[in-house]
């Protein structure tokens, strides 16, 4: 049986899930396994979805059997691991009910997508007479809301053997195994069961401290029936090896950043799927602990159903960051802004038009060698400390993890240069608690005003914290155009509005109400009740959750409220 251990407080039960019906836990982990073939007549073709009774659109098989194998001859033999993201149907979109109240503890990019599937491929290409094309070609993929690449993507190394050598019957022994896996719950260290092996890892929590890598710590053996092996410890559930697929790139790695964080349209070419999804999945991490907030294709193909969408150039390329391989993207996306080419493309199709590499002149022709080709200005300086620290020339021993260590703490470090005064300046917009009246509607939060932002940064601004000099004010002017900075402020209010609401319960929950209610007609004391009965059941899913003993009170005083109304009244309020 699974073992795990609580970091933090919570109302997470080992019991409630004893009572979960067969696939329960399976669902709040992932969709489904899909199996897809090479058939000679059609090309790409779904062999098998598993669970049998998943339904997935034709819409979403179709651009799961593209985007499980390469997209282009790159010569994947043996296996090949790589991952992508695709828009999902309302119907394949649909939450468990306990798993999504309890995801108000998980920071926004550990949450389940409602709008996107993220498939986790191993790809297997080998030679075999017996057929007809004369190899052997197959894709087993894992297809979750989650965004856990880490981990799923070692889940499909572990089945994938087993499933090409037995079949189905490999894949429901697995399935079985992973329907025994408790709540991926914010703040546990979960031991994680799968045929013979045990993956741990750590479910971040809202209460980690900002930026802190959220490794998995020994957790407690409770409820071990027998002997585990030693685990297989995850690290992180999605942070990437920035280090080792940024590396050609990272003399520009404060460019990108500013890309990244602005929402520029990006488009990754590499010569494999796993160096692309990678280097995606890299870049939307960059601005960590920031969430990145417009679309992204880790992989992306030319059958895919957004690729008119996404290649017209009847309109301004859109806010995404896509990952492509096929050299037919060369001359289809040459008219996009950003190019970050990682690794040799020989076999690539060259562009004659001329533009501007970063940080060379812009006599240079689009080549295929690896760099980024842009004709966009940073508004800030680059670290030069840090790049030589991070130059493989100077420190050639020093190991891989701790050069991508230095990386990610130093990104981390800007984006937090960036974000507090924005932080501190939106947390002044809450109104003082002593205007919180229990008798009188929370006030709201202030609106967002960027020009008096903008004036505070004189003497709070992110100086104060980062090395980098430049233009700081322009950056966040074209930072506030941006969808990450939409989706941010949009979470802050919601996070704001929700303490407000907390607060005034608190007070409410302190006040005389009996003393109120003495002198008021009848209607004001039942809409009292009801004001009272709703916000509780409201506040159900907020976090940081309502304090037992406001909720106590308020329980107290609903009582109370109910006996000073007549027996009719109190007979349909008991009932509502």
């Amino acid at each position: 049986m699974a073992a795990s251990t609580m970091e933090d407080e919570s109302d997470f039960s080992f019991e409630d899930e004893a009572n979960e019906l067969p696939w329960d836990r399976f669902k709040k982990w992932i969709t489904c396994f899909c199996v897809v073939t090479f058939d000679i007549e059609v090309g790409q073709a779904m062999e098998l979805v598993y669970p049998k009774f998943v339904h997935l659109s034709e819409k979403e098989k179709m651009n799961i059997c593209y985007l499980s194998f390469p997209d282009s001859n790159s010569g994947c033999m043996g296996d090949t691991t790589f991952h992508f993201r695709i828009r999902c149907s309302p119907r394949s979109s649909g939450k468990s009910p306990s798993c999504e109240m309890r995801e108000a503890e998980v920071p926004l990019g550990f949450r389940s997508d409602p709008a996107h599937l993220y498939g986790s491929v191993l790809f297997r290409q080998v030679k075999d007479p017996s057929l007809q094309r004369g190899y052997f070609q197959k894709s087993l993929v894992l297809v979750s809301r989650l965004p856990y690449i880490n981990l799923f993507s070692e889940v499909v190394k572990i089945m994938a053997p087993g499933f090409f050598e037995n079949g189905e019957p490999s894949l429901e022994a697995a399935c079985h195994n992973i329907d025994q896996w408790p709540s991926p719950q914010a703040g546990y260290t979960l031991q994680l069961p799968l045929m013979g092996t045990v993956l741990q890892v750590r479910v971040p929590s809202r209460k980690d401290r900002p930026g802190a890598v959220s490794s998995p710590d020994s957790p407690m053996n409770i409820n071990i029936m027998e002997p585990i092996p030693s685990p297989r410890v995850i690290p992180t559930l999605k942070e990437p090896d920035s280090f080792k697929y940024l590396q050609s790139v990272l003399g520009h790695i404060h460019l990108l950043w500013e890309l990244v964080l602005t929402n520029e349209p990006l488009v990754v070419m590499a010569p494999s799927p796993t160096v692309c999804s990678e280097t995606v999945q890299s870049l939307t991490t960059l601005i960590a602990p920031l969430h990145y907030c417009s679309d992204f294709r880790p992989f992306f193909t030319i059958h895919d159903s957004e690729f008119k969408e996404y290649t017209t150039r009847t309109q301004a390329p859109p806010s995404v960051i896509l990952g492509v391989t096929n050299p037919f993207f060369a001359k289809t996306l040459q008219h996009w802004p950003h190019v970050v080419r990682i690794g040799e493309m020989s076999n690539l199709v060259i562009s004659s038009r001329k533009t501007p590499t970063a940080g060379q002149s812009g006599k240079r022709t689009l080549s295929s060698k690896p760099g980024i080709y842009t004709k966009y200005k940073p508004f800030l300086s680059r670290d030069k400390t840090v790049l030589r620290k991070l130059s493989k020339g100077n420190h050639p021993k020093r190991p891989p993890e701790v050069q991508n260590a230095i990386l990610r703490r130093h990104m981390v470090e800007l984006t937090q240069s960036f974000m507090i005064p924005l932080e501190r300046y939106v947390a002044s917009l809450m109104p003082l608690q002593r205007s919180i009246s229990p008798w009188k509607h929370p006030p709201r939060i202030k609106p967002f005003d960027a020009e008096e932002f903008l004036t505070t940064l004189e003497h709070s601004g992110p100086q104060l914290t980062s090395r980098l000099k430049g233009n700081w004010i322009q950056l966040y002017r074209r930072f506030f155009r941006s969808p990450n900075f939409e989706g941010w402020l949009r979470h802050r209010q919601q996070e704001i509005t929700q303490k407000i609401e907390l607060l005034h319960l608190e007070t409410l929950g302190n006040a005389d109400v009996l003393g109120w209610v003495k002198d008021k007609q009848e209607v004001e004391v039942v809409d009292l009740y009801l004001q009272i009965k709703e916000k509780l059941t409201s506040c159900s899913t907020f976090y940081p959750p309502i304090a037992h003993e406001t909720r106590q009170q308020l329980s107290k005083h609903l009582s109370a409220i109910t006996t000073t109304l007549p027996s009719d009244l109190q007979f349909v309020l008991s009932n509502s």
